[in-house]
């Protein structure tokens, strides 16, 4: 008689007690989704292709303030359907390993990746040795896997940069860019900029901003004397800068997009909050700064995981894929202020999140993940108050006004991010792992394990 291993009983206790936890908080809570869906949602075993979705400094006020500007206080965003949902922290560490309460998205984003916590600034390497730490997209390209990287930020930006570089300061992100990175240049026998080791990388699918980080040229080694996107080009990287170069590009070679000189240009603009208020305002859905040419997270997403899956289609490895997806402006709206890009962000994330979601529909073998770096400053407030910080009155979809406050720093100065816990909510094999209050680090734990990578 087979006698299981103390390893299935664990597994099966913890898939045991989550769909309990599941299908108690989908009876009480009324959540969108079937008691029926939430038990086929917890599930373990092997995963084909992994879709992670990070809304950069989208914490529960962030969320809550796009439903109910877009879809309204009972409405439901798309990432709020998943069938399984918990929480996260996202603490860092100073280099002695004791916590540092709040973190910045290079430490985060290297907790998720790595698996270990490290010092605000650094990009997957060890808070006190400044030792590069294998990340999960690096175990993912090992292992066989197709991956990508798609970001409304600049694609040397900390959030990209956690999965395929190593650098001692997130500021170190081309080649002119190396002032605090000393021994991770070329010279001293380091892997180059950020940019530079995203290229060398061979990621599959790169698509974001930050053209200005890949026209610097390369200072020493192979490629000295060309720009970065050169280099990429005699790695065999396509090449596009718009909605409609990206849609032409062909499955079988890597595809560097650059879809910005900096960061890709919000979609929504509005009055930033103010000292004492704001007069009741709509938020303006076309902003006129952003070229008409410029593809939507949404539609980068879409083509990233065409290209990922036509790759793995015609390889040889019988895997599938690790895609990455980052709303990153999110966060920067909230830095300075603004409700009218934050919520259009937040919403051009959810966006993306549906197109994950209908892509998992028609190949349930893929966990889907989405969950945040790190809480951020907006809070909404009453009406009637009256903040001492900057505030913003919106007039929602719903026709009732709203009112944001941003007080977590002296207004004129950028608003910091919060130490708080945020959503992590998941669909797919190993899905079950989010559930309850878990530690940011333990998201990496739960790509490898479904993606079973050694």
């Amino acid at each position: 008689m087979h006698r299981p291993t103390r390893r299935q009983l664990t597994i099966a206790t913890a898939l045991a007690a989550a769909t309990a936890a599941a299908l108690t908080a989908t009876t009480v809570a009324g959540a969108s989704d079937t008691a029926q869906h939430a038990r086929h949602a917890v599930q373990g075993g092997k995963a084909k292709n992994v879709i992670l979705l990070i809304g950069d400094g989208m914490g529960d006020s962030e969320i809550t303030l796009a439903r109910d500007y877009t879809v309204g206080a009972a409405g439901r965003l798309n990432m709020d359907r998943f069938p399984l949902t918990g929480a996260y922290t996202t603490y860092a560490v100073h280099a002695d390993g004791t916590p540092d309460y709040v973190t910045d998205s290079a430490a985060s984003g290297t907790g998720w990746a790595t698996g270990h916590k490290t010092v605000n600034g650094r990009i997957s390497k060890t808070p006190g040795t400044d030792k590069a730490v294998p990340t999960i997209l690096e175990l993912a390209q090992k292992n066989g896997y197709a991956t990508g990287s798609v970001t409304t930020a600049e694609l040397t930006d900390a959030t990209p940069a956690v999965l395929a570089s190593h650098a001692t300061d997130r500021s170190c992100q081309g080649p002119a860019d190396m002032a605090k990175c000393p021994t991770d240049t070329l010279k001293a026998g380091g892997p180059g900029s950020i940019a530079e080791q995203s290229v060398n990388h061979k990621v599959d699918v790169l698509f974001g901003g930050g053209r200005q980080r890949f026209d610097q040229k390369v200072t020493d080694g192979k490629y000295k004397g060309l720009t970065v996107t050169q280099q990429a080009q005699k790695l065999g990287y396509q090449v596009v800068t718009d909605a409609a170069s990206m849609k032409a590009a062909k499955a079988g070679r890597p595809v560097l997009g650059l879809f910005a000189q900096g960061n890709v240009p919000v979609e929504w603009t509005g009055k930033a909050a103010a000292v004492g208020g704001t007069a009741p305002q709509r938020c303006v859905t076309s902003n006129p700064q952003r070229p008409a040419s410029t593809p939507s997270l949404a539609d980068s997403a879409t083509k990233a995981i065409q290209l990922l899956e036509a790759k793995q289609r015609h390889g040889h490895s019988g895997q599938g894929f690790f895609l990455q997806i980052e709303g990153a402006s999110i966060d920067k709206q909230d830095h300075a202020a603004d409700p009218c890009g934050q919520i259009g962000e937040t919403a051009a994330f959810d966006r993306a999140v549906k197109v994950a979601r209908d892509y998992a529909a028609k190949h349930p073998d893929t966990l889907v993940v989405t969950t945040a770096d790190h809480g951020h400053s907006s809070q909404i407030v009453p009406v009637d108050a009256t903040p001492p910080g900057l505030s913003s009155t919106l007039v929602t979809d719903e026709g009732q006004q709203l009112k944001v406050n941003y007080s977590t720093n002296t207004p004129g100065q950028s608003q910091e991010h919060t130490g708080t816990e945020v959503r992590i909510a998941a669909q797919g094999p190993q899905a079950y792992r989010v559930l309850g209050v878990t530690n940011q680090t333990d998201l990496f734990t739960t790509v490898r394990e479904a993606l079973r990578l050694r």
